[in-house]
């Protein structure tokens, strides 16, 4: 299959919109946006690759937002089973990568179950692009030889996540949607274990307009110290301190 090929009726892709910038989609991701009848689209694609739909095009919001009114995930999956039925060449896009934090893997067994044809095109997941456009590399060979994706809504007192054995693993931590609960995220890890002068990294809308980056410490970010605005990821570890600014950020 040629993943930039025409959809067909009844066919429904689910396509990665990379962290923002309409550049930094892949060339198969442009061609179905530009070629498809319906985008049912998440709240964090950028305008500017909503703005390359075919004239015509049916734009459906289906965004989910953390403490705002949102669809729920099953009227999501309803929704594209639907349009597919009706016909239409239906493109379902999603910020950064489909199958990273994304639930694009209930969106696909909910297709598959119903019987409707899909494929998958694979997108920049922002936890790779943001730092690298901060000038920050997520792996250095005389820092770390782990990383570890992790979602920021997972900092609860019902937290799957074993914050110790996180500490002792992974030398650097990447974080989605974690701005609202980085608090937290901090007093857990330093909890854990984690040096109070750890280096973070906050980048808001990464590769936006509106993308700016904070620096400081896992102390500072406990205590509240540290702006932190919703989209972002956080980096966590002594990659930070490697990071060489290589474009203008004004």
């Amino acid at each position: 299959m040629r993943l930039d090929a025409p959809l067909r009726a009844g066919e429904v892709a689910l396509v990665g919109a990379g962290p923002g910038a309409a550049a930094l989609l892949t060339l198969a991701a442009a061609s179905l946006i530009s070629d498809c009848d319906v985008i049912v689209h998440d709240a964090l694609v950028s305008d500017e690759v909503l703005a390359m739909a075919a004239t015509g095009a049916e734009l459906i919001p289906a965004g989910k937002r953390g403490g705002r009114p949102s669809a729920s995930q099953a009227d999501i999956c309803d929704m594209l089973i639907e349009q597919a039925k009706a016909g239409k060449r239906v493109v379902r896009l999603k910020g950064g990568d489909p199958f990273v934090f994304g639930r694009g893997g209930e969106e696909v067994r909910a297709l598959a179950q119903a019987g409707i044809r899909f494929r998958i095109i694979p997108g920049i997941t922002a936890g790779v692009a943001a730092p690298a456009m901060a000038g920050i590399p997520v792996t250095d060979r005389s820092v770390n030889a782990t990383l570890a994706f992790l979602t920021g809504h997972e900092a609860s007192d019902e937290s799957r996540m074993d914050w110790q054995a996180l500490a002792k693993a992974f030398p650097v931590l990447v974080f989605y949607m974690a701005a609202r609960n980085l608090p937290r995220i901090a007093s857990c890890l330093l909890g854990a274990g984690l040096d109070v002068q750890t280096p973070v990294a906050i980048i808001h809308a990464a590769t936006t307009e509106h993308e700016q980056t904070n620096t400081g410490t896992l102390q500072q970010a406990a205590a509240g110290a540290l702006e932190a605005e919703s989209p972002a990821i956080v980096i966590i570890g002594d990659v930070v301190t490697s990071r060489t600014i290589w474009r203008d950020e004004t």
